[in-house]
């Protein structure tokens, strides 16, 4: 027979552990799951290899995260556009897609910076133009995959310095993908397409020496954030403490280096 003593500390034990099971689990909307929303079209931020896993900087932070939480990662393949529609819907725990932090976007959701970055001016090789920066691109028909926040960018630029200056308008074309952007490009429906960094050096290694990066410098730097979904405060502090958690065991750093992204600043 077990004494008094013992069997109530086995029951502060299992009491406490349950507690802590119970609290892991309610932070994701799924037991055991950080369920993550990104467009898994998007190397090297995300997409599939060879095997048909999900592979890329975002998916190696969401794992590093879901580690610290104590619970797996799981990836819910979504549009570009539709992925803060699927949040604030409930079909994901977060979004971690290459996605910048912009105002519009934190009055739809919370966010968490996580690494800085910027795009990149694309061309095919045998193009005639070479644009460095995006006043290059005036006069120019530019791709992009829709849902960027470049397209307000590069309408302000055309609308003050392109036209005054007599440089001809900068006309922007939206594609549901990246992979759709370069496809265009390579069909001469656009004369340059812009993508963040990461993307634009890996399609121009993938289209094999077709399409050129020609900037030298980052086009418009800007922060990446994981997003969630607003009044979800558990789910979002506990991705807040994975975050440093990853940071002090240089999980996050090693990440960081190898997909050639810059720290963001505490």
């Amino acid at each position: 027979m077990l004494k008094k003593t013992t069997v109530s500390a086995i029951t502060l034990l299992v009491g406490g552990l349950l507690a802590t099971t119970a609290s892991v689990a309610a932070t994701t909307a799924t037991p055991g799951q950080l369920k993550v929303g990104m467009e898994i079209t998007y190397p090297p931020f995300e997409s599939y290899d060879a095997n048909n896993n999900v592979v890329g900087s975002d998916p190696e932070l969401a794992h590093a995260l879901a580690k610290q939480m104590g619970v797996k990662a799981a990836f819910v393949d979504t549009k570009f556009p539709n992925l803060i529609l699927g949040l604030n819907a409930g079909h994901f725990d977060a979004i971690i897609s290459g996605m910048y932090i912009t105002p519009e976007r934190q009055v739809q959701a919370q966010t968490i910076p996580y690494a800085n970055t910027g795009a990149a001016i694309m061309v095919p090789k045998d193009s005639a133009q070479s644009p460095k920066v995006p006043e290059d691109l005036c006069g120019l028909k530019v791709g992009l995959e829709k849902g960027t926040t470049w397209v307000a960018a590069f309408n302000k630029l055309s609308t003050e310095y392109c036209l005054p200056n007599n440089k001809g308008a900068i006309t922007i074309s939206e594609f549901p993908s990246a992979p759709e952007v370069t496809q265009a490009l390579l069909s001469k429906n656009v004369q340059a397409q812009v993508e963040i960094a990461g993307a634009a050096h890996m399609i121009a290694e993938r289209s094999k020496g077709r399409v050129v990066v020609t900037s030298e410098k980052l086009v418009y730097p800007q922060t990446l954030g994981i997003y969630v979904k607003k009044g979800n405060d558990e789910t979002y502090q506990a991705l807040l403490k994975a975050l440093e958690e990853s940071k002090k065991n240089g999980e996050y750093a090693a990440i960081l280096k190898k997909y050639d992204l810059e720290a963001v600043s505490n």
